[in-house]
């Protein structure tokens, strides 16, 4: 089985893409996570699993969601299915552009017959979690419970609490994990 999980947005796009048996424990070890950032520090491989690029230059906002949902189809090329975190309805800013972003993203993969289930963010913390409205530091802390990998002090120890690039490959790794556990739970 090969699936992905995607954190998706226009500042710090996360995969993270599981490579295994259905019969298997889900696990950190059998992923691999991609991600971009406009930080050329954070911009390498982590742990022999964590690959962080540069974003591509863009001089329109057109280009701009071409060049990310090329990144994105390319690193799920090959995958039987991918999960996307769904939008957060109480987003503010930018919303239109992150619809019009995620959209070349859903009509790349149904180029590509590559069938999308979109997770709600309550969903992708609850499980995490247990609760809905989990909060970054939340999310990290369950990650690194899970995993035994404390990605701020590996990536970010620079920083105060959880950042970019660490709260999207969490959170992408979170929406991988309920992807897997929703087609687990169709093959009962």
């Amino acid at each position: 089985m090969l699936i992905a999980g995607i954190d998706y947005s226009l500042c710090g796009p996360a995969i993270c893409v599981y490579r295994g048996e259905i019969t298997d424990t889900f696990s950190f070890n059998k992923c691999k996570f991609y991600y971009l950032t406009d930080t050329k520090k954070y911009a390498k491989t982590f742990l022999s699993n964590i690959h962080g690029s540069v974003f591509e230059e863009y001089n329109h906002d057109c280009e701009r969601y071409d060049t990310i949902s090329a990144w994105a189809a390319d690193v799920c090329y090959g995958c039987e299915q991918v999960g996307l975190e769904g939008y957060a309805y109480g987003a503010k800013g930018r919303v239109f552009h992150i619809a019009e972003n995620t959209g070349i993203l859903k009509y790349k993969f149904f180029q590509n017959n590559i069938p999308v289930e979109v997770i709600t963010p309550s969903e992708v913390k609850k499980r995490a979690c247990g609760k809905g409205n989990a909060n970054k530091a939340d999310m990290h802390s369950a990650f690194q419970r899970e995993t035994s990998h404390n990605l701020a002090k590996i990536i970010t120890p620079d920083k105060t609490g959880v950042t970019n690039p660490v709260s999207d490959i969490v959170d992408a790794y979170f929406v991988c994990k309920c992807l897997y556990d929703n087609i687990k739970y169709t093959m009962i």
